[in-house]
């Protein structure tokens, strides 16, 4: 596979199925973002984590290039007129889903409650979960506004609002794991 085409030299890329729009168009920078996460993920996974939680984003960097597929999946090139997939591309599930659930209340059953939002920060790797989740939600707004444009699977939303979830309550879990000290947001009143 050639690295260079040359193809985009002029600012176009082609989507799933041939179509070419332009770079700026909303569904390459919701698929961008989704790439940016998925990056932010393996820094994450690079760091000194349990197996489990390695495992568990490992996972997620491989849905989150079926939901980037997905993004980059025009809805005209999903079907046939005969109603049978035109492109055989895999799809985010809602086992997919169910996981990230799951890992999400597993994690939250070994943590204190929160009572007050939390400061990001206090170890680093804490902190590269933070600029996931943020990234997470700029995936999720920009496909939100995707979907007012155009047809998007509806998983897509649901998957990406989890997995921001996912992300905030893993970042408790690396705070605890580490002993870092969760900083609480506490309103400090103008005097």
């Amino acid at each position: 596979m050639k690295i260079y085409t040359k193809t985009g030299d002029k600012g176009t890329t082609s989507l799933f199925g041939g179509t070419r729009v332009p770079k700026y168009h909303l569904r390459i920078e919701a698929y961008g973002t989704v790439d940016e996460l998925n990056s932010y993920i393996g820094l994450i996974r690079d760091q000194k984590i349990d197996e489990h939680t390695s495992t568990i984003l490992l996972k997620i960097q491989h849905e989150l290039f079926i939901l980037g597929s997905m993004l980059a999946t025009p809805p005209e090139k999903k079907v046939l007129k005969n109603g049978k997939e035109r492109l055989n591309i895999d799809k985010i599930s809602k086992h997919s889903i169910e996981l990230l659930e799951n890992e999400i209340d597993a994690m939250n059953e070994l943590l204190p409650d929160m009572t007050h939002f939390i400061l990001p920060g206090g170890h680093t790797t804490v902190s590269y979960c933070h600029i996931a989740r943020c990234i997470c939600r700029r995936a999720e707004r920009v496909s939100t506004h995707l979907s007012d444009e155009s047809t998007i699977e509806s998983e897509i939303l649901i998957y990406l609002n989890r997995l921001s979830d996912y992300l905030f309550v893993l970042a408790r879990k690396l705070t605890k794991d580490n002993r870092a000290q969760e900083i609480k947001w506490i309103p400090e009143r103008i005097k």
